[in-house]
């Protein structure tokens, strides 16, 4: 019921606000205040802050709706990562500054550029360096977008940036692996709404007669589309499957390894069945295969992922992979990393 109430309310909200005019005009380079402050009224951005500290104290399997609503309208804003931010801000005994907030992870030094998802459009960006969580100003930073159009960007803080006071917590949380979980379920929303925009068009199209989606050839297409869509949606799913505000790590090695080998699939049979109509910037499919090829790359693809599990696999105790997938990962606990 709960599930149902937030997909309900989120879906309204967005489907109202982030319309495709909104995306395009954000991706042009126009102010995502209005966006934002619409959803930061809503009050989304804190329901994973615990009850006792002015939140809804939900868990990731409570929001699940909310992070799939985002990828499935192509939201070009951060709100399932301030979700996670604020719910890991307070637990430690801070209160995030008002605006959207991204998540980064560097290996660098503080001077290095940083590749920051929305980060051309993030207020703040919550980074992890080692064991120790910053919050910096967004603002404050040189942006470089990742290329046109694009809402990510490289961020690089000047050194009396840094030198200013911020927010920094020592955290045992693997945040590129929470920024997998998340993206995961973004790239679920996102290919069920390429899914399902696809099947409209294949039943809508005619040729020689009859509509496309007739044509055993478009049938068979259609279908590989489905199996990896809710294939990677059951990944994504189980990821979440948590009532904490952070996901198994190795959960969400797997989430993000089978949703972003499936992404690039989906995409591509959605542009094929389109045919022309598909790759032009009017149509609003690209929207949403843009950001699936974003989300794909970003915090690491598939080979990244699959080699993060390959290496929990051989340092198990478990003679066989059957054994590892039924005792780690239908039951993988809530962890800093592996």
């Amino acid at each position: 019921m709960q599930d149902d109430l937030l997909a309900d309310s989120i879906e309204q909200l967005l489907a109202g606000v982030a319309t495709p005019q909104a995306i395009r005009a954000i991706e042009a380079g126009g102010s995502p205040t209005a966006l934002w402050n619409a959803i930061e009224e809503s009050g989304f951005c804190d329901a994973l802050v615990a009850e006792d500290q002015g939140g809804a104290g939900l868990g990731l399997d409570d929001v699940f709706a909310i992070i799939e609503a985002c990828g499935r309208h192509a939201l070009p804003l951060p709100l399932a990562q301030t979700m996670v931010a604020r719910a890991l801000l307070s637990r430690a005994g801070h209160s995030a500054p008002p605006g959207s907030i991204a998540l980064a992870t560097t290996s660098g030094t503080s001077t290095d550029a940083v590749l920051v998802g929305y980060g051309a459009v993030a207020d703040q960006v919550l980074l992890a360096d080692g064991s120790r969580l910053t919050l910096l100003d967004a603002t404050a930073a040189v942006r470089e977008p990742l290329d046109e159009g694009s809402i990510d960007a490289w961020l690089r803080w000047p050194a009396d940036a840094l030198a200013k006071p911020a927010i920094r917590i020592d955290a045992s949380v693997d945040l590129r692996s929470v920024e997998a979980c998340l993206l995961a379920g973004q790239m679920s929303g996102a290919m069920r709404q390429v899914l399902r925009a696809t099947l409209q068009y294949a039943n809508e199209r005619s040729q020689f007669g009859r509509s496309i989606g007739k044509f055993q050839a478009i049938q068979h297409q259609l279908s590989v589309m489905a199996e990896h869509t809710e294939a990677g949606r059951m990944a994504a799913r189980m990821a979440c499957a948590t009532g904490d505000v952070v996901a198994s790590p190795l959960l969400s090695a797997v989430a993000k390894a089978r949703t972003s080998e499936a992404a690039a699939l989906v995409a591509s049979i959605a542009h094929a069945v389109h045919g022309a109509i598909g790759i032009t910037e009017e149509y609003d499919l690209q929207l949403r295969t843009r950001r699936l090829h974003a989300w794909r790359a970003a915090a690491g693809a598939e080979m990244y992922w699959n080699m993060r599990v390959g290496r929990a696999l051989l340092a198990s105790r478990h003679a066989t992979v059957p054994e590892f997938v039924r005792h780690e990962l239908s039951a993988a606990p809530v962890a800093a990393g592996t």
